[in-house]
């Protein structure tokens, strides 16, 4: 035998041994584990900490913050009570969804929770009515206003504004901000560029600024 090896031990000592070794390893392993997991936690509490603050402080971009006018869009052949439909709009990276209420009303939302930007979806199955729900941390918004119904969303989600043609194709318009009706939207987008159709809506100094317009040539 070598001087290297050494023959097994026996009776207490050893058993004692290697109940300490063991216990060594399981506290290592532990440990690891731990701070695995801590690390991953860390990483997606980080990284959703930064994309709640980049949403609230305007970093990070918010559907329908366009001042200008965005292009009209053919979204939908047709869309029948009960149905849904995700779409893109005004922009590849806006992620929206139309939705038909039973009665008929037509109604678009951008699909970005308000809360810390996940995905929003439609459920036909909940309440009377459906309704749109942020599976992230259970947010919840009324199919027919978009306003906050339950969880930690602080705002309503922005409008998509849809029109129905004769044929029965669905068209998006234009867009809101959280929380702007969709006269406030369309006087917003549509002011600068159609200001006939600003001073028909109504907007805030469209007609005076007509107004003006007609004094100058008289």
């Amino acid at each position: 035998m070598s001087v290297t090896e050494q023959p097994p031990a026996d009776g207490p000592e050893a058993a004692d041994a290697a109940q300490e070794a063991l216990h060594d390893r399981i506290a290592a392993d532990s440990l690891n584990t731990r701070r695995d997991y801590l690390r991953i936690v860390a990483t997606v509490s980080g990284g959703l900490a930064i994309g709640g603050i980049g949403v609230a402080s305007g970093i990070l971009h918010r559907h329908g913050d366009s001042d200008g006018a965005p292009e009209v869009k053919k979204i939908a052949d047709q869309l029948l009570p009960g149905e849904s439909l995700a779409f893109r709009y005004p922009e590849q990276e806006d992620r929206a969804v139309a939705i038909r209420l039973e009665d008929g009303t037509l109604a678009g939302y951008s699909a970005v929770c308000t809360h810390l930007a996940c995905a929003v979806l439609w459920r036909n199955d909940r309440g009377s009515e459906g309704e749109l729900y942020c599976p992230c941390h259970e947010g919840i918004f009324d199919a027919r206003t978009g306003e906050v119904t339950a969880g930690p969303p602080p705002r309503a989600l922005p409008k998509v504004l849809l029109v129905e043609e004769t044929d029965g194709s669905v068209w998006a318009v234009g867009t809101t901000r959280s929380g702007e009706s969709v006269q406030e939207g369309l006087c917003r987008q549509l002011g600068a560029d159609r200001p006939d159709l600003a001073e028909r809506l109504g907007c805030p100094g469209a007609s005076a600024g007509g107004a003006g317009t007609r004094s100058e040539r008289t």
